[in-house]
């Protein structure tokens, strides 16, 4: 049997160009988006913010020529304990027998950023601590001797510099303008393997409670971080500085996803202090404070846990001197009320030493408004 030819319907003949139509106009849109549309300068996308670039090499390419590998270089000098070095024996003896003194170099790794075309690079307090001897190695392979301008351990920053100028500097971004789930790039040099890019984005903002410093207010992000990152940059999509790269949450010593990056707001004004006066000038009251719970905001009548329970005050000190004491709950610094320990300590450290700030709150079931003289913070290193 003869097979049948197989005949189209006519309906399909007649309605083929309204049925293909459609598919030539998709075909048509995707070239004119591949072929006319690029990305953005900023590395945002041709769909803008949120969109996503194709490449982040732009961003690398700007930023990388301005993070510096740090080698460090500490002289340990130590005796090693033998039968000699035993206090009976050298009761009887003396030193005629004791080890002598033996040096040792200890070494170390971390990463810098350069801040300006002056030669100051910025990196972390515990990369360059007590280090005899510190060498930054540029991306184009030069190598520096570097100075340390200053450090402030209270933030675990430190200023350096080199003696050369025109340098590759990084541009800072905007303070104010870094959102969770902007995408953020780490360049720094993790054990010591050379200049490394990871990827991530930011994870949360304003950690604190993590016992790294004693004022935080970290970036929390998911870019791989791991030692010798320390001090590096966390940039935006934009090639920006938006934090240096600080410390990491790790159970096993390597990135588990969990890193944290001092904010450029807080790098900018600790790098402006350690230029102008070698270290950080802050105020100082000379209390200790405690977070409000709920039961302990129920047992004081407050609606809330905003404010902060004073938990001790120094004999003496300025806040002695106003008149606070051991069990008052502070709910106001000028007019602002603290919403924990941790932000009053910053509201005090912003205030300039010599400068009077009224205090109010309640001691028992008192109502209270002090006026202290605000002193110069301790400093932790000379």
């Amino acid at each position: 049997m003869d097979a049948t030819p197989i005949q189209y319907p006519i309906i399909m003949r007649k309605n083929a160009p309204l049925i293909l139509a459609p598919i030539f106009a998709g075909l048509l849109a995707a070239l004119a988006t591949y072929w006319w549309v690029a990305p953005d300068p900023a590395g945002m996308g041709p769909g803008g913010i949120g969109a996503g670039p194709y490449s982040y090499a732009d961003a690398v390419a700007s930023a990388a020529p301005s993070v510096v590998n740090v080698f460090t270089t500490k002289l340990i000098r130590e005796r090693q304990r033998t039968l000699f070095d035993d206090p009976l024996f050298q009761h009887f003896f003396g030193d005629r027998f004791r080890s002598p003194i033996r040096e040792r170099r200890q070494t170390s790794l971390g990463s810098g950023v350069i801040v300006d075309d002056q030669g100051h690079i910025l990196t972390n307090n515990h990369v360059i601590e007590d280090a005899d001897e510190i060498r930054v190695v540029l991306l184009d392979g030069r190598t520096l001797e570097a100075k340390v301008v200053g450090r402030d351990p209270d933030t675990d920053l430190a200023l350096m510099r080199v003696n050369e100028k025109n340098l590759p500097r990084i541009d800072l971004a905007a303070a104010d303008r870094l959102r969770v789930g902007d995408v953020v790039l780490a360049i720094g040099n993790p054990f010591g393997v050379g200049q490394t890019v990871t990827m991530g984005i930011v994870s949360a903002t304003g950690r604190d409670h993590l016992g790294l410093s004693t004022f935080e207010n970290f970036i929390q992000t998911d870019a791989a971080i791991n030692p010798g990152n320390s001090g590096g940059a966390l940039i935006n999509p934009a090639g920006e500085l938006v934090g240096i790269n600080t410390a990491i949450f790790s159970q096993s010593g390597g990135s588990m996803g969990i890193g944290f990056a001092i904010p450029v707001s807080i790098a900018e004004g600790v790098m402006a202090q350690l230029t102008e006066h070698g270290r950080v000038v802050r105020g100082w009251l000379g209390l200790a404070g405690q977070d409000l719970t709920p039961d302990l905001a129920h047992a004081f009548g407050l609606k809330d846990t905003r404010g902060v329970l004073i938990s001790s005050v120094l004999r003496n000190g300025p806040a002695d001197r106003a008149g606070l004491e051991p069990g008052d709950v502070i709910l106001g610094i000028n007019g602002e009320l603290p919403r924990n320990s941790a932000e009053i300590l910053r509201m005090i450290a912003n205030l300039a030493p010599g400068s009077r700030v009224e205090i109010s709150g309640i001691r028992g079931a008192d109502r209270f408004t002090f006026e202290a003289e605000v002193a110069e913070r301790p400093r932790l290193v000379e």
